[in-house]
């Protein structure tokens, strides 16, 4: 059992993702620093935050929910990111790259979410 959401796996990859997102949007025109470039960034944050904080909660519950909320901005953000590529922000390279770290991220977020609902069912009291 991990001590710290810092040891979860999950929690490692969405830092990855953040940062990627991070490198490839730097490079978008600078008409989209407040516009897809920053709603891309606040989704990528989003998914190691939220992992972060419901580690933090005392309630399974709780935790499975903040989950829940991460695995909806990994949805969010591979939406950005293909209409990123459609709009040619961003290299067929990097949209794919960042396609399998996202669908890599919310399988795990998913078994995460699976594995916590069933601690809630064995748990429950009678």
């Amino acid at each position: 059992m991990a001590k710290s959401y810092k040891e979860l796996e999950i929690w490692n990859k969405g830092i990855e993702i953040a940062d990627k997102i991070y490198d490839v949007t730097s490079n978008f025109p600078k008409e989209e620093t407040y516009g897809i470039a920053a709603q891309m960034r606040r989704s990528a944050i989003s998914i190691p935050s939220n992992i972060a904080e419901g580690f933090a909660r005392q309630f399974n519950r709780e935790y499975r929910q903040f989950l829940y909320v991460a695995l909806g901005s990994c949805a969010e953000l591979e939406t950005q990111v293909v209409l990123a590529h459609r709009r040619n922000y961003m290299s067929a390279k990097n949209s794919e790259e960042l396609g399998e770290k996202i669908d890599h991220e919310s399988r795990m977020l998913t078994n995460m979410i699976k594995a916590v609902s069933r601690s809630l069912r064995v748990n429950r009291p009678e």
